[in-house]
């Protein structure tokens, strides 16, 4: 432990967890770690009741707030009906929740299909992998560089750092991995004014011979099942690709039977200003993925919705997939009254409003701040650069500092601390992506554009 620690009740928890816990997973990126002690609304609370505005919520996990009322109160209920139950018997719970993912498709969109439940997000994406390789019979995958999507082993394989494979092997099925359209750090130094979806055009030239690797131009087959999308990237920096992009994408890949699935679990449920983040981008995939703020963190829940010709009973019979908590009563009957609030009202329109007013702040913050690069976002998913003081070159010094010192709780407003939670994103990791909650208050933003600037200046920012 870097820093010293007097609260002795903190002390013993870091002593426990230096000989009791794991360090693999990423509490341990702290040093010393964070703990804290309490949650309301859009902030946390350490041991001393310091208030930490948190503008990254869970991953995008608590889209509607700590300890929301109307959501405590349906698990509290379920608990004292039916708090568990073996995932081979029915409950209410999980079909009428099924039925409304369903419908929406159906009503929206026209496409009939079909809900799979699991518990986390990574194990969605296996099974979502499992109906692919069911489906189609190919074990190879494409993906885009920078996509995140989960750290099992399948999950890992699709997942584009190669950090998350380096210890555990050889990994035969990797994916084939394609540049995202990051049109402000463009892979391919193209402008996007003029590029022409350059990009897209770059892979189309994929399929042109055989000896691309991707397809055979006599049986007309490809060796990949399906493109797995972050239709906005999530930990890859809250990237918003430019329009036009997803649909060509989809174009090419229907033109080759290829599948596209969206992973939802960062960006589903609203964070975009739309239950789906694919529908901003003209798209309808064939599988998408969903869990995390389904729930808003309270109990862990995932699942896949697949078109009917996919996962259909006679295509993926019973058992093809299975785990002990999937469609969790908890879960599901928390699950199935987020889907009811945000039913009730334009719940998309309510975000979309507040973001707007957020991305205006922190366009104002760019026009303030030397090492504010690119700023941007879509409904409440936002970004902010951080770089050197030539507006572009990225900073993950500058990232890493801020992060660390908005854990310190002793940014001084008035009379009152407050600490600020941020999220590191990004290829180069220089990107702060702020994921707040869907609910947050105007006062709350302007709070959080204030702490955000106290700690620019105490990192040395111009």
């Amino acid at each position: 432990m870097t820093e010293k620690i007097t609260n002795r009740k903190i002390i013993e928890i870091l002593e426990k967890n230096d000989k009791y816990c794991s360090h693999g997973d990423t509490v341990n990126y702290a040093d010393p770690p964070k703990v804290f002690e309490n949650c309301e609304g859009s902030f946390l609370f350490d041991e001393n009741g310091t208030a930490y505005l948190d503008w990254q919520m869970w991953y995008s996990a608590v889209n509607f707030g700590y300890k929301n009322k109307r959501l405590a109160d349906t698990m509290h209920k379920q608990i004292d009906t039916l708090p568990q139950l073996a995932s081979q018997y029915l409950h209410k719970e999980k079909v009428d929740l099924a039925e409304i993912i369903c419908k929406y498709m159906e009503e929206k969109y026209g496409v009939k299909g079909r809900v799979h439940f699991n518990v986390g997000g990574a194990q969605a994406v296996e099974d979502s992998l499992k109906v692919v390789r069911n489906h189609t019979g190919k074990t190879h995958q494409f993906a885009f560089m920078g996509g995140y999507h989960g750290r099992t082993l399948g999950a890992s394989a699709i997942t584009s750092s190669f950090r998350y494979r380096r210890r555990f092997g050889n990994f035969a099925d990797r994916a084939e991995f394609v540049p995202y359209p990051y049109c402000y750090r463009c892979p391919y130094d193209m402008k996007v004014e003029t590029c022409d979806t350059y990009c897209h055009k770059q892979f189309e030239k994929l399929f042109e011979t055989e000896y691309q690797s991707v397809w055979d131009t006599k049986a007309k087959e490809s060796e990949f099942g399906a493109f797995y999308i972050e239709p906005m990237q999530g930990t890859g920096g809250y990237i918003i690709p430019p329009d036009g992009y997803m649909e060509k994408l989809q174009a090419s890949l229907k033109k080759r039977n290829i599948l596209l699935v969206a992973d939802e679990i960062q960006m589903g449920v609203y964070r975009t200003g739309k239950l789906w983040s694919w529908e901003n981008f003209g798209i309808v995939p064939d599988i998408f993925v969903f869990g995390k703020a389904i729930t808003n963190g309270l109990n862990p829940l995932s699942g896949i919705w697949a078109r009917e010709e996919l996962i259909s009973p006679e295509k993926f019979p019973p058992g093809s997939t299975h785990s002990t908590f999937a469609s969790n009563p908890m879960g599901t009957a928390v699950a199935l009254e987020v889907m009811k609030m945000t039913q009730e009202e334009d719940f998309g329109a309510q975000v979309n409003k507040t973001g707007a007013y957020f991305l205006k702040q922190i366009q104002a913050l760019k026009s303030r701040w030397k090492v504010v690069g690119d700023v941007s976002g879509l409904g409440l998913a936002l970004r902010i650069e951080l770089c050197e003081k030539d507006g572009y070159t990225a900073s993950r010094e500058l990232a890493d500092r801020m992060f660390n010192e908005g854990l310190k709780g002793d940014l001084l407003v008035g009379d009152k601390k407050y600490g600020l939670v941020l999220d590191i994103g990004g290829y180069q990791k220089n990107v702060i992506t702020l994921a707040p909650n869907l609910l947050i208050s105007e006062e709350e933003i302007d709070l959080g554009i204030h702490l955000f600037e106290m700690l620019l200046r105490r990192c040395g920012a111009e």
